[in-house]
């Protein structure tokens, strides 16, 4: 497996994913950005709409409308009625949602390649063309409302990770969950969705992303038919708020019925698009998986099978925000520990990172490995599309992933040291404890979290 690994990853350096060269890109008249992408490994095709718009542009006492608004999507238009929308896709044998992120609202079909212009149909006609009203108003928010009490009031790890993140950001709007504060799901008004709808819903805030087995100028020409009328929209970007600095460690815990202790720990750290240093996102990348990349990984072998401090612990990074991100550590104990026994652990195994050099041989193969995840992504077009989506959302070029090995192979041992001595260190970090108290009969049983987060 070792070899094989270390083939992949030297001939992925050398191709450096030239697929993706593939891709055309046409902006139309009215703002609308469109990536169109062959792979003729299967009759399908998938096409995204993403907005650039997400929690994070939200304004104080208004969270959680961009994910209102995306339930809304689908609650009809003048041509179409509520639920028509995944009815006719249905009909047409279509895998089709929606998702909202900090940075982005996207909605996608999964289709059989002669039915994109059913997708294109539909999708520029709710792009301009929503019909909001009361009644849908109404019934959604209390849909979303119910998502929240069972997604994150009822579990307490979601809640205490909410917390958490609330906590470690001060000034930044990632500190306000996607899903939005209860106080304020109640208190928004059909008014705010029309006006939040009427802001951002536009071609010129829209990139369209196509995948799949296609023929590229034919779907340009496709898009620029049902896309090229829509009327764009004066939009003002909105200047989002930076973290302000930390002095010190920031300790809070979370008195919820549960039956297992858990344990966050989440330094700032620098983005892609963010960092002022070009190879430091990688080099957080790297160290990830070192410490959680699979049974060999440092956490599982010293933290999990070695000295058993741990039931469940992990790390996890992502590059790719609009702002600065977090970098998670998280775990159980076992029965015979505690969490204060866990962070020490965690503690340990960051300072062995900052006072001595990875291995070249263990970094080769973590190299080799996150290469290799990297390429079976390519084996789905739903996630080609994904990855080209998000970068243009966050306003990184497409073409980022064409370098993301190259940069990756580059980074050296003392890079990672380096890394390591500079963000990991007590101004910076947050760290959130669940305090399990006692289960009632209506109490709800959740499971350890994994802590694995993202965009």
């Amino acid at each position: 497996m070792k070899y094989l690994l270390s083939c992949v990853l030297i001939i992925i350096s050398a191709s450096s994913f030239a697929e993706d060269n593939k891709t055309k890109e046409l902006v139309l008249e009215n703002g609308l950005k469109i990536l169109v992408k062959e792979d003729h490994r299967s009759p399908v095709v998938v096409s995204q709409i993403w907005y650039k718009i997400g929690s994070s542009y939200e304004e104080n006492a208004k969270t959680g409308l961009s994910h209102l608004l995306e339930h809304l999507m689908f609650r009809g238009t003048e041509q179409y009625a509520a639920g028509q929308f995944s009815k006719i896709m249905a009909e047409n044998g279509a895998d089709e949602n929606a998702f909202t992120s900090s940075d982005y609202t996207a909605y996608y079909q999964k289709l059989e390649k002669n039915r994109l212009a059913i997708s294109f149909k539909l999708e520029a006609d709710r792009m301009r063309g929503l019909k909001l009203d009361q009644k849908e108003f109404d019934k959604e928010r209390e849909v979303v409302i119910e998502e929240r009490k069972l997604r994150t009031d009822d579990k307490p790890n979601s809640l205490m990770y909410e917390i958490f993140k609330a906590t470690a950001y001060q000034s930044s709007p990632y500190r306000n969950p996607v899903i939005g504060w209860m106080p304020d799901l109640k208190n928004l008004t059909l008014e705010d969705a029309k006006n939040w709808y009427q802001r951002w819903y536009a071609p010129n805030n829209a990139i369209l992303v196509v995948v799949g087995d296609i023929n590229p100028e034919e779907v340009l020409t496709l898009a620029k038919e049902h896309f090229g009328n829509l009327k764009p929209s004066d939009i003002t970007p909105t200047k989002s708020t930076q973290e302000v600095p930390q002095f010190g460690i920031k300790r809070i815990t979370v008195k919820k019925p549960a039956k297992l202790p858990n344990l966050l720990m989440g330094y700032k750290v620098p983005s892609i698009k963010t960092t002022e240093e070009s190879w430091i996102p990688y080099a957080l990348q790297l160290i990830a998986y070192i410490l959680d990349g699979g049974d060999s990984s440092r956490f599982t072998k010293h933290l999990i099978r070695g000295k058993e401090i741990a039931t469940s612990v992990s790390s996890s990074y992502d590059a790719f925000g609009r702002l600065d991100e977090l970098f998670v550590f998280g775990g159980t104990p076992t029965k015979t520990n505690t969490v204060e026994t866990l962070e020490n652990a965690i503690r340990e195994q960051i300072q062995i990172l900052k006072t001595e050099l990875v291995k070249e041989s263990e970094l080769k193969r973590i190299k080799a490995q996150l290469v290799a995840a990297k390429i079976y992504e390519k084996d789905s077009v739903f996630y080609q599309a994904m990855q080209m989506g998000q970068l243009e959302t966050i306003g990184l070029p497409h073409d980022l992933l064409d370098q993301f090995v190259e940069k990756l192979s580059a980074i050296t041992p003392e890079q990672i040291q380096m890394a390591a001595q500079k963000y990991f260190i007590d101004d910076g970090l947050t760290v959130a404890v669940l305090e399990p108290q006692p289960l009632s009969d209506n109490s709800p049983v959740e499971k350890p979290l994994s802590n694995k987060h993202g965009h």
